[in-house]
Parts: C-alpha cells; structure tokens; sequence
C-alpha cells in the first residue's frame, strides 16, 4: 500500500531572473514500511523533493499525496499541522534546541502535540533508552558528541510515532563507524515499527543498507532499483 504517491511533479525556482528546474516531471510511490534512499549528485534536486513531501516546499505543478492527504490543496497551517502530527524528520545538522536537555528535546514535539507531562517524559525517556542513550538523558546537545545528538535527533523524530521519516544527509557530519551505526540502528526501527523511512543523501552507506534505491540526475529519475 502506497503512503506516498507523487505524480508530475515539478519545481522551478527563480534565482536572478533565471529559471532553474530543480525536479523535472518525477513520478513516483512509496509502500508503508520502505526503507528508501533517494540519491544523487548535488543538485540533483533529492533535498527539494524531500522538501516538498515534507511540506516544507510548494511544487511548482504536480501533485503529492501523504498517507490520504493531497498537499497540494493544503494551506501553510494545514501541512504544519501534518508536519507535526505524521512526519518526523532527520537533518543533517541536527537541529536540536541547545539550551534542552535531550530527554527535553525528545519530548518538546510531544509538548506541541499536547501530550500530558508525565506520558511524554515517559515515553522520550522510553525512547532515548531504546536508541542507547540512557546515560545522556540530562545532557544537553552541547556536552554530547556529534553521533549522540544525531541518536537524538532520531529518538526526537520517532518519539510521537510518525507514519514516515524524512532523513536530509542524516549521516554527513559523522564519521563512518558512527554513521553505519546510527543507519543500523534506523533500520532495526524501520523494521520493528515499520516507520517508512525516506533519506537524502550521497553516502554510499546509506545507499547500500537502503532496500530501495532512487537515482536522480538534473531532477529526473535516472533508476529505481529494489533490493528486497
């Protein structure tokens, strides 16, 4: 069953009056529980339309549907709202609040969902014990290595139970062993809580544990190959 189905889609961009075609016409569906990895040289056009099935971009044409929901026809507040309540996301930068601690960061998109204090603090305590963080739970971002703060940013993600994750370069600022860690321990979620999981990326890591990879080039898609 498909949880993401994007169909025509274009995105063109204005940059000094010149028209750039960032995505070109892509098609394309994603089944509930994939482990995917969109790939490609740098602007390739892989981080908008990670962008766009997040709802963090408008497409120029096309459409894209998430779960039952057409973005396309939804308002700023509305994909907002779908941001909060269904996707998590995964950046390269982390992007955690620096004055938080992490059991803090974890639980903050709880906060906004409206979580009643003592289940969120269980559950991101609950979930940064499964993603091997239990002696970081009263750290804050600034006092963690680089691989721990992106297990929390994981943990964060993963924490409310979304239907899909979209991870942009999730593993560009660790080192190797880090990093083939940090997907390891994605994939056994992605297993356990058949989370679809949707990266970004130029890491030959990432697309060799990916069990579907997507090629782009000039914002088309160059190949699609399934593993599993």
């Amino acid at each position: 069953m498909s949880i993401i189905a994007i169909k025509a889609l274009v995105k063109d961009y204005d940059v000094n009056g010149i028209a750039v075609n960032a995505v070109r016409g892509i098609d394309m569906t994603i089944d509930k529980g994939e482990f995917t990895a969109i790939a490609g040289p740098s602007g390739s056009g892989k981080t908008t339309l990670l962008n766009i099935v997040g709802g963090l971009d408008y497409p120029t044409s096309g459409s894209v549907v998430v779960g039952d929901r057409d973005l396309s026809g939804m308002s700023s507040s509305e994909l907002s709202d779908m941001r909060l309540n269904n996707i998590g996301f995964i950046f390269q930068a982390y992007n955690l609040i620096p004055v938080l601690s992490a059991l803090e960061n974890v639980e903050y998109i709880l906060l906004l969902q409206g979580v009643s204090k003592k289940e969120r603090q269980d559950r991101a305590r609950e979930i940064l014990i499964e993603v091997g963080l239990e002696k970081e739970i009263s750290r804050l971002p600034k006092d963690m290595s680089g691989g721990q703060q992106q297990r929390v940013a994981v943990a964060r993600a993963i924490v409310s139970e979304p239907e899909i994750i979209l991870a942009d370069e999730p593993t560009a600022n660790l080192d190797q062993k880090t990093g083939a860690n940090l997907l390891d321990l994605m994939h056994e979620l992605n297993r356990k809580k058949n989370i679809t999981f949707l990266f970004s990326t130029h890491d030959s890591m990432v697309m060799e544990r990916a069990e579907r990879l997507i090629q782009l080039s000039d914002g088309m898609i160059a190949s699609d190959e399934k593993r599993r």
